[in-house]
C-alpha cells in the first residue's frame, strides 16, 4: 500500500515542499562574487596544480553577470518534492510518480561532491518510459533524497550519521513514509554505498541493486587468493589514492578546518568542486563537454544557498569513523546489476564484486565518468531498466 502525501504514520509527517531561496542570500553571492581576491598561478601548467584561474574567472564571471538562479529554481521546482522527518531529522526527496501499468519503486541515492540535482536527467526518462520512446512496463516511481547534510535535509550536529545510518533512514523512508513493501534502489558514489548497506541490512526489501561505483570494500582487501586482475585493480586504487585522493584524506580528517574557507568563500567552493567534475568525468580535459555552466552551478549552488558543503565533507569522516558493516566472508545475497563507465574513479573487475555482491548484470559501458546520470543518463537508464525488468515480478 502507498501512502497519500498528506496521510500521516505514526509520528511521521511529509510536508510538500518548494525550494526558494530567499533574495538576501542571493544579494550576498552577488556580492561576494564581485570581491573575489583571486590568487596568482604558475604560467602555463593549465589543471596541473588544481583548479585552473583562466577557467575559474569565466566560470565566475558567468555566475556573476548572466547564471539565473530564479530558472534554475523553477526548473527544480517541476519535480514533485517534499521534506519528512524521521528521527526527529529532516530528510528532502523528490517522489516522482511512475506513469506505466505497474510502475517499481526506485531509490535513487547521490555523492559528492553532486546532489539530487544529479537525478534531473534520468527521473523523466525513469517515470514515464513511453514518452521516450520507451515500454510504459518499464515505469518507476522515483525517490531521489538529499544525503543527510546536502541540499535540503538537515545537518548532522551529532557524531555517527554515517552511509549505514542513512541507509536504515532510507528503509524507513520507503517504508513507513512512504509505504514501499519491496523496491529497487540504485546509486553512485556514497550512494553505492547507501545502496549496498541498505541492501545488506534488509534483503527483503530490496527486488535488487544497481551500482555506478564500487571502490575497495575493506572487508576483503586483502583476499589470499586475489586474481592478477584484482591485484591491477588494488595497485590502481593505491596509485589513484596518492595522485587525486588528498580531498578524500582531508575530508576523513580535517573537515571541520576545510568548512571555514569552501562555507565563506563561493569561489573556493566553485574551485573544490568543478575540479573534481573535471578530473572525475569523461570530459577529455574540457569539462564543458560535458556539464554546462548552469549545470555546474545549479550543483555548486545547492551547496552554497544551503550552506551544506561543511556538513557534506563530514561524513568523510563519519565513515572513516565507522567500522565496516560487511565483515569478511559476508556477502550481499540481493540481485546487483553493475554498469562500469570508463572514466569513473576505480575499475574493478568482476571477480572483485562478486566476493561480496551477487552480480547478474555486469555492463561495460562505452563511454562516460563518475557522474553517470548527468553524463550519460540514457545510457544509465536502459541499464537500470534492462535489470529490473526480470526482477519485477519479485514484488
Amino acid at each position: 500500500m502507498k501512502l497519500l502525501m498528506n496521510e500521516r504514520r505514526a509520528d511521521i509527517t511529509i510536508q510538500p515542499f518548494t525550494i526558494h531561496v530567499a533574495q538576501s542570500t542571493l544579494d550576498d553571492l552577488r556580492e561576494r562574487l564581485a570581491r573575489t581576491r583571486w590568487p596568482d598561478e604558475v604560467q602555463g601548467t593549465g589543471w596541473d596544480y588544481g583548479t585552473n584561474l583562466e577557467y575559474l574567472k569565466a566560470l565566475v564571471a558567468y555566475w556573476h553577470h548572466q547564471f539565473d538562479w530564479r530558472a534554475q529554481e523553477a526548473r527544480l521546482n517541476q519535480f514533485v518534492q517534499f521534506r519528512t522527518e524521521i528521527d526527529g531529522f529532516g530528510i528532502h526527496f523528490i517522489h516522482e510518480r511512475g506513469q506505466g501499468p505497474r510502475p517499481l519503486p526506485l531509490l535513487l541515492t547521490h555523492g559528492w561532491p553532486g546532489s539530487f540535482f544529479e537525478m534531473v536527467k534520468v527521473i523523466p526518462l525513469l517515470t514515464d518510459p513511453a514518452g521516450h520512446g520507451g515500454d510504459p512496463a518499464d515505469s518507476f516511481d522515483v525517490i531521489a533524497p538529499s544525503l543527510p547534510g546536502f541540499g535540503f535535509s538537515d545537518r548532522p550536529t551529532v557524531r555517527g550519521v554515517t552511509t549505514t545510518k542513512t541507509a536504515e533512514w532510507w528503509a524507513r523512508l520507503m517504508t513507513d513514509v512512504l509505504g514501499y513493501v519491496r523496491f529497487a534502489a540504485a546509486g553512485g558514489d556514497i550512494g553505492a554505498g547507501v545502496t549496498q548497506r541498505l541492501a545488506l541490512a534488509h534483503p527483503d526489501r530490496l527486488v535488487g541493486i544497481h551500482l555506478t561505483y564500487l571502490g575497495s570494500t575493506s572487508a576483503h582487501t586483502e583476499p589470499p587468493d586475489r586474481s592478477e586482475a584484482e591485484q591491477r585493480y588494488l595497485h590502481a586504487l593505491q596509485q589513484w589514492s596518492l595522485q587525486e585522493g588528498a580531498y578524500a584524506r582531508l575530508q576523513s580528517t580535517k573537515p571541520q578546518t576545510l568548512a571555514y574557507g569552501l562555507n565563506d568563500s563561493p569561489v573556493g567552493l566553485a574551485a573544490w568542486i568543478t575540479e573534481k567534475f573535471r578530473t572525475w568525468s569523461d570530459c577529455d580535459g574540457e569539462v564543458e563537454r560535458r556539464f554546462s555552466k548552469d549545470e555546474l552551478l545549479t550543483n555548486i549552488m545547492l551547496y552554497w544557498v544551503t550552506e551544506t558543503i561543511p556538513s557534506s565533507v563530514r561524513i568523510y569522516f563519519e565513515n572513516a569513523h565507522a567500522s565496516s558493516p560487511l565483515q569478511p566472508g559476508q556477502h550481499i545475497e540481493v540481485p546487483a546489476g553493475v554498469a562500469l563507465f570508463p572514466k569513473e574513479i576505480s575499475l574493478p573487475p568482476r571477480e572483485w564484486a562478486e566476493r561480496s555482491l551477487r552480480v547478474q548484470r555486469w555492463t561495460p559501458m562505452p563511454r562516460g565518468g563518475h557522474f553517470a546520470a548527468l553524463e550519460e543518463p540514457e545510457l544509465l537508464v536502459e541499464d537500470l531498466r534492462a535489470f529490473f525488468r526480470p526482477l519485477r515480478a519479485s514484488r
